[in-house]
């Protein structure tokens, strides 16, 4: 039977002035998993992510977030010790201190993570006793993070987590995230990198205009969006009927320019051997064979645009 979602959004709206933000949205977030919620500026990402965060209310719809509703104040406080969030920016007193702020967090929950070993994991031992204004961007990055992890959440919400970290702090954080989903804790993500949704995340949701408009493994979207292809270079004008006689159905191949050759479909090892075989009976010398995979980034483009948006 499969397990029921730690949140569940059902017909969600949220209208600023004359703006919709968000249009009727449905989204499901498996629990111990990473779901990447992925969306161009203005897509209605953020919204989203707040309201089931208990800061916005919405117009109409459902919003439950571990069977709460966070728009509830009995709820909201019910939740408070049982989610951990990590806002882009403010949340913490400007003039506390990085350890002092991460020890108050730590005592609000009965049994939260140990303060210093998350303080060496993630870098901080040096800034401890910095107060936060004071801190690097980064620094306030991963001061962020571990207060949204400390009190050991059974959901975390995460935003823009590794936005301004370098790479060493960046991989840290991918390892923290993923330590999370193997003790159970379900992780919400946004992110603009497409490598680290492509990296941490189970599920990947799509936003746009307010809506939800793909959404599954990372994987399952790449194969989804668009074939896989092979191309190769040989000799103008070689039999691509006869090619694709020996070739799986569904397959297509096509002689782009003289002597420049493309094959779609599902792109895998049978298929190169397939080919190569082709070739070697036809006494074709194929030169540059290259497979090409759609990332999550080319989906993500053809589902969303190419255009920049403010």
């Amino acid at each position: 039977m499969p397990s029921e979602p730690v949140v569940q959004i059902r017909g969600l709206v949220k209208r600023y002035g004359s703006t919709t933000a968000v249009d009727g949205l449905d989204l499901d977030v498996l629990p111990a998993q990473v779901t990447a919620v992925l969306g161009p500026n203005g897509a209605g990402k953020t919204t989203t992510v707040e309201t089931c965060e208990g800061y916005v209310r919405p117009d109409a719809g459902t919003v439950r977030v571990l069977g709460l509703d966070p728009a509830r104040a009995a709820d909201a406080a019910a939740l408070r010790t049982r989610i951990g969030v990590m806002l882009q920016s403010g949340g913490v007193y400007s003039g506390a201190r990085a350890d002092e702020m991460l020890r108050h967090m730590a005592t609000l929950h009965a049994h939260p993570l140990d303060v210093d070993t998350l303080i060496e994991r993630l870098g901080l031992g040096s800034c401890g006793r910095t107060s936060y204004r004071r801190l690097s961007g980064g620094q306030q990055q991963r001061l962020a993070l571990a207060m949204a992890v400390v009190g050991r959440p059974e959901l975390v919400f995460l935003d823009e987590p590794t936005a301004g970290l370098d790479p060493q702090a960046r991989r840290a954080t991918w390892e923290l995230v993923r330590e999370l989903r193997a003790d159970g804790v379900s992780t919400v993500l946004t992110t603009h990198f497409m490598d680290e949704a492509e990296e941490l995340a189970d599920d990947v949701a799509i936003i746009d205009a307010g809506r939800v408009i793909a959404q599954g493994s990372p994987e399952r979207l790449c194969r989804g969006g668009a074939e896989n292809t092979l191309r190769f270079t040989g000799r103008a004008g070689l039999d691509v009927v006869s090619l694709l006689k020996a070739l799986p159905d569904g397959t297509q191949a096509i002689e782009l320019t003289p002597g420049a050759y493309r094959i779609t479909g599902e792109v895998g090892p049978q298929l190169l051997a397939t080919v190569t075989t082709w070739c070697a009976q036809n006494g074709v010398m194929p030169e540059g064979i290259s497979v090409e995979r759609h990332t999550l980034e080319d989906v993500f483009l053809e589902l969303t645009g190419k255009e920049l948006r403010s």
